[in-house]
C-alpha cells in the first residue's frame, strides 16, 4: 500500500510540477517557485511515507485535490488574449445552400517571419464547384513529424486551405510538452495557398509536400463543411490545443471519421510524416505505384520558392503532383 501511495504521489508531482511550470505567470527564476514549493511538498510526503509519518502525505493529498479543481474548474480557454498577428483573427463560415461565405480567411503577404502585411478577407466558393481535395506536409527536420493542411480547389481556380493550429500569445514559443499542459488554445484556419503553404517554405524554411487525396462522392464537401462547423463553434466556444488529442491530425480524423466510418487507427495518425503510407494503404492515392513515387513528384519546396507570381503559385506547386490533372497545373 505504502508502494503505491508513492508512485501516486511521484506521478502528482510531475504532473503538478509541470502544469505550474507551464501555467505560472512570471519569467525566468520567479517562474520557478511554485513548481519547485509543489516537488518539495511531494518529498516531504515521500518521506513521511518512508518514515511513518501521514501527515505530510495528507497535505499533500489535500493540496492536490485543490490542483485538481483549479485545472478542471478554473483554467477555461478564451478567445480574449494577446494573440500573435497570425492568429489574431478566428475564421467563421456561413452556407446558404451551395453558396459558402468564409470570414477571416488569412492572405498575408511574408518576406520574413516578422516582416509581412497583414490581410484578413472575406472569401466566398460555390460548393457545387467543388473539385479536389489535396493534403500538404510540411516538414521542419525530423521525418515523423509534419504539418498537416488541407487544401480544397474549386473548378473557377479558387483554393482555401484548413489547418489546425496552436494559437499562441504574443512572447509564447513553442512546445510540445506544453501542449499538453493546456498552454494554448486551438484554432482552425482558414486561408489562401500562397500565404500558410508559402510561408513554411519560403520564409520558415520547410520542406513541402503536397498529396492529392480521392475520396468517395460527397465526402469532400461534408469534410469542407466539417471544417467550417468546428472552426465557427470554436470561435463561440474556445478550446484547448492538445499535442496528442487535438493536433493538425487528430482533429483531421475526427471529422473524416464522421464522413468514412471505420477509418483504422494507426501509429501514422500520431506520427504524422508518415500519413502519406496510410494514406496509400487505404487507397486513398492515385497516379503513382509507391509512397516513395508520391512523394518524389509531389515535393513542391524548390518551385515554391522560385514562384513570385502569387497569381500563378497553387499552378506552379502541383506540377507533376500525381493525381493531378494537367490542366489544373498548367500555366
Amino acid at each position: 500500500m505504502t508502494a503505491l501511495l508513492a508512485a501516486v504521489v511521484v506521478a502528482g508531482a510531475l504532473w503538478g510540477a509541470l502544469a505550474l511550470w507551464f501555467q505560472a505567470p512570471g519569467r525566468g527564476r520567479a517562474r520557478l517557485l511554485a513548481p519547485l514549493a509543489w516537488l518539495v511538498l511531494a518529498a516531504a510526503a515521500l518521506a513521511g511515507l518512508a518514515w511513518g509519518y501521514r501527515l505530510p502525505a495528507a497535505v499533500y493529498a489535500a493540496m492536490l485535490l485543490v490542483m485538481l479543481a483549479w485545472w478542471v474548474w478554473c483554467m477555461r480557454p478564451s478567445n480574449e488574449r494577446d494573440w500573435m498577428p497570425e492568429v489574431a483573427r478566428s475564421t467563421y463560415g456561413e452556407v446558404d445552400g451551395d453558396r459558402l461565405t468564409l470570414h477571416n480567411v488569412r492572405n498575408f503577404d511574408w518576406r520574413s517571419r516578422t516582416d509581412f502585411d497583414a490581410r484578413w478577407e472575406t472569401r466566398r466558393y460555390d460548393l457545387s464547384k467543388l473539385a479536389s481535395v489535396d493534403l500538404a506536409l510540411s516538414y521542419w527536420g525530423r521525418p515523423a513529424i509534419a504539418h498537416a493542411l488541407v487544401s480544397f480547389g474549386f473548378g473557377d481556380g479558387q483554393y482555401v486551405v484548413f489547418s489546425v493550429e496552436i494559437r499562441r500569445k504574443r512572447d509564447d514559443t513553442f512546445s510540445e510538452i506544453g501542449g499538453f499542459f493546456r498552454q494554448y488554445e486551438l484554432s482552425v484556419l482558414a486561408s489562401a495557398e500562397e500565404d500558410s503553404l508559402r510561408v513554411r517554405t519560403n520564409v520558415r524554411g520547410e520542406d513541402g509536400y503536397l498529396y492529392r487525396v480521392r475520396m468517395p462522392p460527397g465526402a469532400p464537401r461534408q469534410l469542407l463543411l466539417s471544417y467550417v462547423d468546428t472552426a465557427t463553434r470554436l470561435r463561440r466556444q474556445p478550446r484547448f490545443y492538445n499535442t496528442l488529442t487535438a493536433n493538425c491530425i487528430t482533429i483531421v480524423y475526427q471529422l473524416a471519421g464522421r464522413i468514412v466510418p471505420g477509418l483504422p487507427l494507426d501509429y501514422r495518425l500520431l506520427l504524422s510524416g508518415y500519413l502519406p503510407e496510410y494514406l496509400y494503404r487505404l487507397g486513398a492515392l492515385q497516379g503513382a505505384d509507391s509512397v516513395q513515387a508520391y512523394r518524389d513528384a509531389g515535393r513542391y519546396t524548390e518551385r515554391a520558392r522560385t514562384t513570385q507570381d502569387a497569381a500563378q503559385y497553387s499552378r506552379n506547386i502541383r506540377q507533376g503532383v500525381p493525381g493531378v490533372p494537367p490542366s489544373e497545373a498548367d500555366a
